[in-house]
């Protein structure tokens, strides 16, 4: 499954990076669309097939499922 995850902060953005690719994971740095967060602009496209609680960190603001052109919310710490 295709995920969007936008944080807090940036530093939180690049220590999920770091995370998620020495656990084998595909993660991609990426601009976040605007209509997703307005906070610190950097996100990551993640393929993810475990459960969403296990990558979720403080740093996490939201976490998108991607279907098709649209994104639907999964989780938000809101």
């Amino acid at each position: 499954m295709t995920y969007t995850v936008v944080f807090f902060t940036h530093s939180g953005a690049v220590k999920f990076d770091r995370h998620m690719k020495k656990s084998g994971f595909f993660c991609e740095l990426m601009p976040v669309p605007r209509k997703l967060s307005s906070n610190c602009g950097i996100g990551a496209r993640i393929e993810y097939e475990g459960s969403l609680d296990e990558i979720i960190s403080n740093d996490t603001e939201k976490i998108f499922r991607h279907a098709g052109d649209s994104f639907e919310i999964a989780y938000s710490a809101e």
